[in-house]
């Protein structure tokens, strides 16, 4: 089966335009006119065209989607003009062509959820899921308000998260171009004037000796560090690819003292706020632990909740079997325990969702706030120590020719 793009034209008068899989294009014109369209032009879809579709749309985007869409709906217009105004306001050109693709296939007969499910890049079973819960419940606009409303939620999550990276990465990266100008050029500069002063090398202080070694060392095997450098990286990313590095990795990285807390509330704050999502907008409760443990982002964390999953499929609560997995603390565990006794577990999971969003807001500020002084600190130590000892000899060459 080919795709292929068809533009027709109505008994209206009105020109019509979408995608369509069919064998061949004459198949394309058969379907088109049993639809009571005169087909105009039907021409089979790129593959270039698939590979840019599905890609390119931000989490900005999806959320002004969602919202717009939302208060269209809840206006009362129909599913297709709402997607063809969104389609012809969208600044994004990937997204636009996306949106009319959804509209071709809607207007095929296909369901907003199987239109949206042909491009999974762009929108995950979670956005796909909820929307079919909102088709089947006939509450689309309160769906897509939610879902809006996630997004955000997620996308400020994420943007802290960055945030807190940004400024100990800038810092790392600057410090090693530091290093290396040091290293490479400002020592061997000292190095030469001081053999112009008449000097050996026996004759400079140890920490002055040490680091012209630490130089020579540096300009030496500088391929070699630049080569081992980049198939560590290699290394890194081939292990991290496979699922036993992938658990090893992310399960050190929960155990890191000082960042490991931070990840734990961040998973939290993400499991309880999708799950909260999926149950208060009707998706069934084992579909939705399936999608919680694929958008978690740790797999040590994913394997958790599924492990929970299976339990409740075989007929438990999920309170007990959440504190068997030792992943979420003690007062997630509870509150669960509390919101399946009172019959709101879906409001329970806000709840501890929104405690949690605001516990990260201040973890991660803490974190940023610890890393700073400790990365200037450290970085201002290095340069200390470099230019104290290529000073400590003019300090020295200084002090004879005062006694003399």
């Amino acid at each position: 089966m080919a795709e292929f793009t068809w533009e027709a034209r109505a008994r209206t008068g009105e020109v019509r335009k979408g995608t369509m899989e069919a064998a061949n294009a004459d198949a394309v014109n058969q379907k088109l006119r049993q639809q009571q369209l005169n087909p105009v032009k039907v021409k089979k879809k790129s593959k270039e065209i698939n590979i840019v579709i599905g890609s390119g749309v931000s989490t900005k985007d999806l959320v002004t989607f969602s919202r717009l869409f939302s208060t269209m709906i809840d206006a009362g217009l129909p599913l297709v003009q709402c997607l063809e105004i969104l389609a012809s306001q969208q600044t994004n050109k990937v997204f636009a062509g996306i949106l009319r693709d959804i509209k071709g296939s809607v207007e095929q007969g296909a369901t907003f959820s199987d239109a949206l499910r042909r491009h999974p890049k762009v929108f995950d079973e979670l956005f796909v899921n909820l929307v079919q819960a909102g088709e089947v419940g006939g509450i689309l606009d309160t769906i897509m308000q939610r879902l809006s409303v996630y997004l955000e939620k997620k996308m400020k999550l994420g943007r802290q998260v960055r945030g807190a990276l940004v400024y100990p990465s800038v810092v790392l990266v600057v410090a090693i171009l530091v290093m290396t100008v040091l290293l490479s050029f400002v020592i061997p500069a000292f190095e030469n004037m001081f053999e112009d002063f008449g000097g050996g090398k026996e004759s400079l202080p140890k920490l002055t000796r040490i680091m012209i070694t630490l130089s020579h060392g540096f300009i030496s095997y500088l391929p070699f560090i630049a080569i081992g450098g980049a198939l560590g990286t290699a290394a890194f990313v081939y292990v991290y690819r496979t699922p036993g590095g992938k658990r090893v990795i992310h399960r050190a990285m929960l155990g890191i003292p000082i960042i490991g807390p931070v990840l734990r509330k961040i998973a939290v704050a993400r499991f309880t706020r999708t799950l909260g999502t999926l149950l208060q907008s009707g998706v069934p409760i084992l579909d939705a632990l399936e999608i919680c443990a694929k958008t978690s982002g740790n797999v040590i964390i994913e394997s958790g909740i599924m492990f929970v999953r299976q339990k409740i499929s075989e007929g438990k609560n999920m309170a007990e079997p959440l504190a068997e997995s030792k992943i979420f603390p003690d007062m997630v565990v509870q509150m669960i325990a509390v919101g399946e006794q009172t019959g709101a577990l879906d409001q329970m999971l806000n709840k501890v969702a929104d405690f949690y969003e605001e516990e990260t807001d201040v973890a991660v500020a803490a974190l940023t706030s610890m890393l700073e002084p400790i990365m200037m600190v450290g970085i201002g130590g290095l340069v200390g120590v470099v230019l104290i000892s290529m000073y400590l000899p003019i300090f020295d060459l200084a002090g004879n020719i005062k006694a003399e």
